[in-house]
């Protein structure tokens, strides 16, 4: 499923996420949104795999219930 924090979010009040793929773009915004509209307890985080892409960074996460 591709798409925002929000579409997440519900996956993640449902019980139903599995991993977040995330792709970091450099850009100086100053401040912003969270990435999710939920607090994600970090334990339930664990990294699976980061690469770089020219100037991106692709950091996979799994998301234990």
């Amino acid at each position: 499923m591709v798409g925002g924090g929000d579409l997440a979010g519900q996956f993640a009040d449902a019980g139903r996420l599995d991993r977040i793929i995330v792709t970091y773009a450099p850009a100086n915004l100053g401040s912003g949104r969270p990435l999710l509209p939920r607090r994600l307890d970090s334990a339930r985080l664990r990294v699976e795999e980061a690469a770089m892409d020219g100037p991106f960074a692709q950091v996979t996460l799994s998301v234990s219930p």
